[in-house]
């Protein structure tokens, strides 16, 4: 047999119920509630963020895909990239499961096109005329004179490789292959798999690992792939070995994987569907079949923007820079790639709840991203909550961080219980609340057998001393989360008529003053956290820069942590001296380079001049942040992108306004665009205008506000505000206002007329009952 693969009666029918339902979703039918019209996705470059650290992810991926299908790199000198790409070196193939923003997991099930003699262990090729677009890559491979292009649906990567004429062409797929295999205590590690020949243009079976940076379980991952075009010969390979057998396992260590073998003419593409699934390669097979029946790589590409286009639509600009546009839209994509949307593919419990996993890490993500989709997606971001608390009826607690289906780690607080009170404060509706708040009461009260893992390390000696001591790693970090992770608890209790249990966790959202030594000196500046032994004395001050894991704080320092108290700002401004004292605290710590943009615990700290009236500061280190940090190049992300936390904190610095995080308030920094609005579902939206901004950015102070044509003294405003749509009109100046912003700081529990409810949406209770 030769040639193409003819399709059977019912095939054709299927071939015709798919080209209708791929027609739908390039539509933008199928389910979707709208299409956009415009074209927003050539506005993306998928390049940005992935040097300097950003590894963020090149391949193809529909928003929160499971699949994500992209080249995996190694330098020229044998270096393996740890998230998949490289700007520089050779390509050793093209894997169907990737992070974006991290690294340490996954690169599984490789697909490689080969011409001339299969050598294994040496599948490997520069490339050039690369191109990455939304839903498409494409490279030629000029080891094999190949053109490789790659698109894909949820759970499906697509292939068209264009061959040479070559009497020895093949397609390879390595099971064994993982990102970052090794020995090292975060490394992947691969334990066996299977693999199954079916047919002269089928394989399946499944490929066992464990491991990677959060430290997982096992997990495994069922394939399934099918060629339109059938092979000459076929075979599989363990180890070394090239065989005809049409089956083959192998246990830990041992290379596997197979070979279907052409002779090609001159610009002959034969095409590849590989299917994904966490359950079994026949789901796999079935994902295929629905996901893709039909053999036209175009139009699933155009489905894949299509979706992307609804996404990306959500976020609209006028007046921006091109550089502006194409940062702004890559960090919409960027925050769209996690969490992976897995509903239908948990391997490990039935749940009629939405499931997403990768979760990577909500230590990252609460503060800005989580915050964004509950404005554009709160539908999406509904679902993710929803699944965090199903995640916590069948292991015990909501993750921290999660991925290959099993939680780990915990890099600071149980800070699910922010992502929670964030929506609920806010009025999402949909979510069983009482579940989530007795998820939260779970973390706050029940210590884990593994603090890495789930849950709050050194919790007893902070629920009864008031702060984690020295006998558990990061106390000072943890102490500082712990609290606010209290506050929001608290927030969710007084919404659900439970007094007792808000006045207990509303008291311990003060445990971080326990670690203040007021007589602290660093620098000038008196009072700052500082660890303290078991027996609950002081022990040395803690001057590290960027702690780690076993430290007292966690990717971050003095600097930053001893001022993290976003629940009353007030009260740690007093601790610090007041206001004057403060600001100065604040502008030492930017001038002196203590500010750690690359990091998630420094979020906050450039909207921090706020709270002591001077949004004028706040301006100026925002579009500093802004100019310096970011752009839009391949090094145009400061630090790891973190599932999108870099790029969502700088959609809301460059549109000017930022929020805190489980709190119904969003703070105004100062706009980079003189016209942008943010949809927030169905026909609302918040439209943010400049008046009087410059291409130079020398009018950059707010001079005054109004918010729905009301006017808005204050450098800040709550989420009922503009939750069902607002337009926010901030009047700019070339110099600092002397009275808009300072007369009246956002919102702090130490406040004469704070109340704890103040913020709590009713609809939001009313849907928990």
């Amino acid at each position: 047999m030769s040639g193409k693969i003819y399709p059977s009666l019912l095939s054709c029918f299927r071939y015709v119920l798919g080209v209708v339902m791929l027609a739908m979703q390039v539509a933008g039918l199928g389910g979707l509630a709208y299409s956009a019209t415009q074209d927003y996705t050539h506005n993306v470059d998928p390049f940005i963020g992935v040097d300097w650290g950003g590894n963020t992810f090149v391949g193809a991926a529909i928003p929160y895909g499971l699949v994500k299908v992209g080249p995996d790199m190694e330098t020229f000198d044998g270096h393996p990239s740890g998230f998949g790409y490289s700007s520089s070196g050779v390509i050793r193939g093209f894997s169907h499961l990737h992070l974006s923003g991290a690294q340490g997991k996954y690169g599984n099930i490789l697909v490689a096109p080969v011409t001339g003699e299969l050598t294994l262990g040496d599948i490997r090729t520069p490339r050039t005329d690369e191109v990455a677009k939304v839903g498409y890559y494409a490279a030629k491979l000029t080891r094999y004179d190949v053109k490789a292009e790659l698109t894909s649906s949820r759970r499906v990567g697509f292939h068209r490789y264009t061959f040479p004429a070559s009497q020895q062409s093949h397609i390879t797929i390595d099971i064994a292959h993982a990102l970052s295999l090794g020995t090292d205590w975060q490394a992947q590690k691969f334990l066996g798999a299977e693999i199954h020949l079916t047919s002269n243009h089928e394989a399946q079976g499944v490929a066992r690992f464990t491991g990677g940076w959060n430290r997982g379980g096992e997990y495994r991952v069922f394939y399934y792939m099918v060629l339109d075009t059938p092979s000459k010969t076929m075979q599989t390979w363990t180890g070394t070995t090239l065989s005809d057998a049409k089956d083959a396992t192998v246990g830990a260590s041992t290379p596997i994987g197979a070979s279907f073998n052409f002779t090609t003419k001159a610009k002959q593409a034969i095409q590849a569907k590989v299917g994904i699934s966490f359950i079994s390669s026949e789901q796999a097979k079935e994902n295929v079949r629905r996901e893709v029946p039909v053999w036209n790589f175009d139009m699933v590409r155009a489905a894949s923007v299509s979706q992307w286009n609804i996404e990306l639509a959500k976020l609209s600009l006028s007046g921006e820079s091109d550089s502006q546009r194409r940062q702004l839209y890559t960090a919409m994509y960027h925050i769209m790639l996690m969490p992976t949307d897995r509903t239908g593919e948990n391997p490990d419990w039935k749940s009629s709840e939405p499931y997403y996993d990768d979760f990577y890490c909500i230590w990252d993500t609460y503060r800005t991203s989580s915050p964004l989709l509950t404005l554009i997606s709160p539908d999406r971001q509904r679902d993710i909550i929803r699944s965090l608390i199903d995640i916590y009826r069948h292991t015990g607690y909501m993750p921290d961080a999660r991925s290959g289906n099993d939680n780990g780690r915990t890099q600071g607080g149980s800070n699910a219980n922010v992502v929670v009170a964030d929506a609920f404060v806010k009025g999402m509706k949909g979510i069983d609340y009482e579940t989530a708040f007795a998820a939260m009461i779970h973390d706050a009260e029940v210590p884990p057998a593994d603090p890495q893992k789930e849950g709050r390390g050194g919790l007893k000696d902070y629920n009864e001393k008031g702060f984690v001591t020295l006998a558990d790693e990061r106390s000072g970090s943890r102490t500082a989360e712990y609290s606010y992770d209290d506050f929001a608890i608290s927030e969710v209790a007084c919404g659900l008529g439970k007094t007792k249990e808000a006045e207990l966790y509303s008291s311990r959202s003060h445990n971080f003053e326990h670690l203040w030594d007021k007589d602290m000196k660093a620098e000038g500046f008196s009072g700052f956290m500082r660890p303290r032994n078991p027996d609950g004395s002081w022990a040395a001050p803690y001057l590290v820069i960027r702690g780690t894991w076993p430290d007292f704080f966690y990717e971050g320092d003095i600097w930053t942590y001893s001022i993290y108290a976003p629940q009353d700002m007030r009260h740690l401004i007093e601790m610090a001296g007041g206001d004057e004292a403060f600001t100065h605290r604040l502008d030492w710590t930017f001038l002196r380079r203590h500010f750690d943009v690359t990091n998630e615990p420094g979020f906050l700290l450039p909207v921090l001049y706020n709270y002591v009236g001077r949004p004028d500061r706040t301006a100026e280190i925002v579009r500093l942040t802004l100019e310096k940090a970011f752009s839009d190049t391949r090094a145009g992300i400061p630090g790891n992108d973190d599932s999108g936390a870099m790029s969502s904190w700088l959609i809301f610095s460059t549109l000017g306004i930022f929020p805190v995080a489980g709190q119904d308030v969003y703070l105004i920094s100062t706009p980079s665009i003189p016209d942008a609005s943010l949809s927030l579902g169905g026909a609302k939206q918040l439209r943010i205008i400049a008046k009087n901004l410059d291409g130079d950015g020398l009018n950059r102070f707010v001079q005054s506000a109004t918010l729905n044509g009301v006017d808005l003294p204050n450098a800040w405003f709550r989420h009922g505000q503009i939750k069902d749509g607002g337009t926010l009109v901030l009047t700019m100046g070339p110099a600092p206002s002397a009275t808009w912003g300072r007369a009246m700081p956002p919102p702090s529990m130490s406040d004469r007329d704070f109340r704890l409810c103040a913020g709590v949406s009713r609809s939001a209770v009313a849907s928990s009952r």
